[in-house]
């Protein structure tokens, strides 16, 4: 379960998406997750959905990979699903003894989830498209653009790529004490939900201590190297558009004007 989380996670290729200059790809993201929360018919899901699967092709990821991201939130997406079709009153759908499922409520429970996954997946490729560096740089040239933000603009782009970089470790570090309990005797698959999550307490105090161990380290070697922020710092590597980025921001307008067209006009 552990190596299925890919947030965070990058993914290495000689693809038109890695290509991309990241505030592109941070905009394409943002704008993306509104539309996905805008929409709330078939038709402005199959726009997200050819979208984001061409996006998927196109960055030379395998397929397969993303999809594996999608499996940590399995469990919270059918529950939730469940209740929806269960709890949202309208026309009955089915009935088991009692409980009694709407058409409403089926239909609620397909556009969450379909909402959740795409999020999710467009999430991942961002982070598996762009490497950490180009993140930081890339939210940071966004950020100086907002007036209220600009003073923090370097220091909170910085903590932000730091935080996700360091989602893959502490997955790593997770499962390296998982093993470590296993071989000692500790059981975490047997037992019912409850006894299940209590197992899971003494994993907990080792992986503070060796989160809190790797902080103190990064802060330590930001120092001896006399980090001081952002302010008068230079860049190798200057982020610069090219026909790419405005290729793919036409694109962009394109499917997200037509998901916009697809709620306006079916709400109507």
């Amino acid at each position: 379960m552990l190596q299925d989380i890919t947030i965070g996670q990058y993914y290495p290729a000689d693809s038109p998406i890695h290509a991309l200059d990241p505030r592109t790809k941070l905009k394409a993201v943002f704008f993306f997750i509104f539309c996905l929360f805008w929409v709330n018919n078939i038709y402005g899901f199959i726009f997200a959905g050819v979208f984001l699967s061409s996006v998927v092709l196109s960055s030379k990821v395998p397929v397969g990979y993303v999809v594996k991201g999608l499996k940590p939130v399995l469990f919270v997406v059918s529950l939730t699903m469940l209740m929806s079709i269960l709890t949202i009153p309208g026309d009955e759908a089915f009935r088991i003894f009692v409980f009694k499922g709407t058409w409403q409520g089926l239909r609620q429970a397909g556009i969450m989830a379909a909402r959740i996954f795409m999020l999710i997946s467009s999430a991942s490729m961002l982070t598996l498209a762009t490497s950490t560096i180009d993140l930081t740089d890339g939210l940071e040239a966004l950020f100086l653009k907002i007036p209220l933000l600009k003073r923090f603009a370097h220091d909170m782009s910085m903590m932000m790529c730091i935080a996700l970089r360091f989602i893959p470790t502490l997955v790593d570090e997770t499962d390296r004490i998982m093993k470590a309990q296993m071989s000692r005797g500790a059981d975490f698959q047997s037992g019912s939900f409850a006894q299940r999550a209590k197992s899971f307490i003494p994993i907990l105090v080792p992986l503070f201590v060796s989160a809190f161990q790797r902080a103190y380290e990064l802060a330590m070697a930001m120092e001896s190297r006399c980090y001081t922020g952002g302010e008068g710092r230079t860049r190798m590597k200057l982020l610069e558009y090219t026909k790419l980025d405005y290729t793919a921001n036409v694109v962009m307008v394109i499917v997200f004007c037509s998901m916009v067209a697809s709620g306006v006009l079916v709400n109507r």
